[in-house]
């Protein structure tokens, strides 16, 4: 080896040599167990960023990790090609998305590539390919047979900047969550997925999940369940009827008025004449403004009375009907019972609109005025007032009680409601999967047939969005006219495509078997290789993606088509990389190209950094000065390495062989248990360049002791940094590649200390030490420390209240 570190020769050296021999192929041995590491597949809209290449290195490290120790392991690779992020950028550069994408795919994986991961690109998958969509299609009719796809015209979010229409999981705060813009209402036709009919299981199975707590909770809170009643309240002088849902039908009796969500199908049925007008003018207002708007706590209440009146089920009492933006027609029933002693909202509403205000829940902890008068809504439980013959009773009891009481009048019944929503699933957008569905005057919606898939994307040279309601695909005649599959007489194509979480939802599976063209995957293969053992990508993905995905998995389960129905066994986030406090960005002007810092200091300096800098899971602070450090130890364990002589003796003969053993056993350990029990990579860094220093200090550079950790050493570091590692590995003598060696274990009677050196304190201040051997028991260790000269002395004229002793680390004696 040079005296030089020369990275830049040492890595397309080992590159090279990885994939003339394809050493990343994924293992077949029938002896080995079998390990699926997945990164979430990127969007090939741009170049890399410091962000994929976190998530990207560290999967690195566990495979490496993982086929050193013998496992198979599947490590793939492939592009989420389709949908909004693709064709968004590729407007913005204009370029056609079918020149764009593979255009940055290609610069993508050289990217990749540069850093020595451990892909195997013999299974490397595109969302956007016919291969693959197809089977994407595929599933979607395997959905419209079992009822699980269906159309519906329904007012939805509208993103105008998109010019498409988005699922509620893709709006944040009113806005489009790829774009920014403020997002409206639009009615449209469009293709939904019941994944409502899988709310509960979806709920439950988070149970069985190894995922982030905080990950789980945004998901199950996403789903929403709740328990409570579904009660009817009758249209005074009408037959109509208004069923309402409410999670606490203890309060029905202070029930004062009733609201309406302005889209109500009941609206235009009971608006008198009188009100008309006002009330058209107020339904076409709220249409403006986002969800997020209407449910605001801050935003003053509005709303308009309809001139008609509802009977309260509990006390035949009239109340009158408002219509008012801050009832979604997506929750519950799209109606409520207005209780403004005990809701928050209600509470303002009535204040304005100075409608009556009855506490039928009492408690000490309700704030009232010096007249008795509540100052604001109490809206916990207590105790039934004003309620009839149900006064006295606690909340609780009375929940129950008067949903009983109502049931038997047929006035009630019992009921779950969820937040989730189903999933609107078709984009006004050309680059997509087309819904494989045709439209017949005589059959109505009929699927494509298997063996006509796939439908294919025609080629377009106007692909931008219309903003029409209508995807672009709707001008194209050649691929709108058509026959229908099941009647064979002049129908009409769908013409909306999928949204771009739909290739995403199942591609873990297709990695199993990415070249099959009978089936989407082989059964057999994925039901080996899923779940998938560990599945890393951003808190981003928590709700859209992982929650899509979960139900797709589901789905395919109950068809009979795999054996599992959680897709990921164990979740893991990992943090941003930031620059000056911020996310990077090209309109910030922080971003850091991988691409300079490779040529300037090499892919491993990269990856030993990135991994160095903090833990994973949290953001990190982009370091000059790190990445430095990183490029200065690597040229350390290079000197280091070209240190090592000859052998000279075959033992560990004396306290400094037997000190820098245990030294490196420890090592051993120590990154071993970072890898594998807690993915802590700094730490584990952190523990080799302990190492390192030890080897610096020992002087014997041609012992026993030393070439066992010089040899741990190199393949300790090999997960991290495996171009240097592989050029190291092959200096010392060694013929095979450092990823085909076993991951060493370590000695645990090596590890033993000999002796420890145990701290003495006194009232908790420092007083003196003493070496002792480690597995000394407390009591003798006691009648050592008390018959210290120091000790003895301090303590003299003082009584021994306790004596703590933490093992390993100190003594504390406390005295009066």
């Amino acid at each position: 080896m040079g005296e030089k570190y020369d990275f830049e020769r040492i890595e397309k050296k080992w590159q090279k040599y990885w994939e003339e021999n394809k050493l990343f192929k994924t293992g077949s041995n029938p002896k080995r167990p079998k390990y699926y590491y997945l990164d979430m597949f990127p969007y090939p809209s741009g170049e890399l960023h410091m962000g994929h290449i976190r998530n990207y290195v560290m999967g690195d490290v566990i495979s490496r990790h993982k086929v050193m120790q013998g496992f198979n392991v599947l490590h793939p690779m492939g592009w989420d090609a389709f949908g909004l992020p693709a064709e968004n950028a590729a407007i913005a550069q204009k370029i056609h998305p079918t020149k764009f994408v593979p255009l940055n795919i290609a610069k993508m994986k050289e990217q990749i590539k540069r850093l020595g991961i451990s892909y195997d690109w013999e299974r490397e998958i595109n969302s956007s390919s016919p291969e693959y969509y197809k089977w994407t299609q595929w599933i979607f009719v395997q959905m419209h047979k079992r009822g699980l796809a269906y159309r519906k015209l329904m007012p939805i979010n509208w993103c105008p900047h998109c010019k498409t229409g988005l699922a509620n999981e893709e709006v944040v705060e009113g806005r489009c969550e790829r774009c920014g813009a403020e997002v409206t209402k639009k009615d449209l036709k469009q293709w939904m997925l019941k994944i409502t009919s899988y709310a509960d299981r979806l709920l439950y199975d988070l149970d069985k999940l190894d995922w982030p707590e905080k990950v789980k909770v945004m998901q199950a809170n996403w789903i929403g369940r709740s328990e409570g009643a579904e009660v009817i309240f009758k249209i005074a002088s009408s037959k109509e009827e208004i069923p309402v849902f409410t999670t606490r039908p203890d309060t029905l009796f202070g029930a004062t008025y009733m609201v309406l969500a302005p889209e109500h199908p009941l609206v235009p049925k009971i608006t008198t004449k009188e009100d008309q007008i006002k009330i058209e003018e107020y339904i076409e207002k709220s249409r403006k403004e986002s969800e997020v708007d209407r449910l605001s706590t801050v935003k003053e209440k509005t709303g308009v009375f309809t001139g008609r009146y509802a009977l309260n089920p509990v006390n035949n009492q009239k109340i009158p009907i408002f219509i008012a933006d801050y009832v979604l027609l997506g929750y519950g029933t799209g109606a409520i019972m207005a209780v403004p002693a005990h809701d928050g909202r209600d509470f303002e509403f009535a204040k304005k609109f100075n409608l009556k205000i009855i506490e039928v829940i009492s408690s000490p902890q309700s704030k009232k005025d010096k007249t008795g008068e509540l100052e604001e809504a109490y809206t916990e439980e207590g105790i039934l007032v004003n309620s009839g013959k149900f006064n006295k009773l606690k909340s609780e009891s009375a929940k129950e009680k008067i949903t009983q009481w109502l049931i038997e009048k047929n006035l009630a019944k019992k009921r779950v409601n969820y937040k989730l929503r189903d999933w609107v699933f078709s984009r006004q957008r050309y680059w997509g999967e087309p819904i494989p569905i045709v439209h017949c005057q005589d059959c109505g919606e009929v699927p494509v047939k298997g063996e006509d898939l796939p439908i294919r994307l025609p080629k377009v040279e106007k692909y931008q969005p219309t903003g029409t309601g209508e995807s672009p695909l709707a001008a194209i005649k050649e691929f709108v006219n058509c026959s229908c599959p099941r009647c064979g007489r002049e129908a009409k194509r769908e013409t909306d495509t999928m949204p771009q979480w739909a290739g995403s939802c199942w591609y873990f599976l297709r990695f199993v078997s990415p070249h099959l063209t009978s089936q989407a995957f082989d059964s057999k293969e994925v039901n080996h290789w899923l779940p998938v053992n560990q599945y890393v990508g951003g808190i981003e993905h928590a709700i859209l993606h992982l929650l899509y995905a979960r139900f797709f998995t589901k789905v395919l389960y109950d068809l009979g088509k795999i054996s599992f129905d959680e897709p990921f066994a164990k979740l893991f986030n990992q943090g941003m990389i930031t620059k000056d406090g911020a996310k990077m960005s090209k309109s910030k002007g922080n971003i850091v190209s991988p691409d300079e810092i490779i040529k300037k200091s090499g892919a491993d300096t990269l990856r030993l950094f990135i991994l160095f800098v903090g833990p994973p899971e949290q953001d990190a602070e982009w370091s000059e000065q790190g990445v430095e450090g990183a490029f200065r130890f690597l040229n350390r364990v290079w000197r280091e390495v070209g240190e090592l002589k000859g052998l000279k003796n075959k033992g560990f003969e004396g306290k400094k062989d037997k000190d820098l053993r245990r030294i490196t056993q420890k090592t051993i350990k120590k990154v071993s248990e970072d890898i594998e029990l807690r993915l802590h990579f700094n730490t584990a860094i952190s523990s080799i360049m302990e190492l390192v220093n030890a080897l610096y200090q020992y002087k014997e550079k041609g012992s026993f002791a030393y070439i066992e950790a010089i040899e741990s050493l190199i393949l300790l570091l090999s997960p991290f940094a495996p171009h240097i590692a592989e050029e190291l590995w092959q200096a010392i003598g060694k013929e095979k590649s450092i990823y085909q060696e076993m991951w060493p274990s370590w000695d645990k009677e090596a590890i033993k200390e000999e002796e420890i050196t145990i701290v003495l304190q006194i009232n908790g201040k420092l007083r003196d030490k003493i070496l002792v051997p480690p597995d000394l028991a407390e009591k003798e260790l006691k009648e050592l420390v008390l018959q210290r000269s120091k000790i003895k002395a301090q303590i003299a004229k003082q009584r021994l209240v306790k004596f703590i002793f933490v093992p390993g680390r100190l003594v504390n004696l406390v005295v009066k």
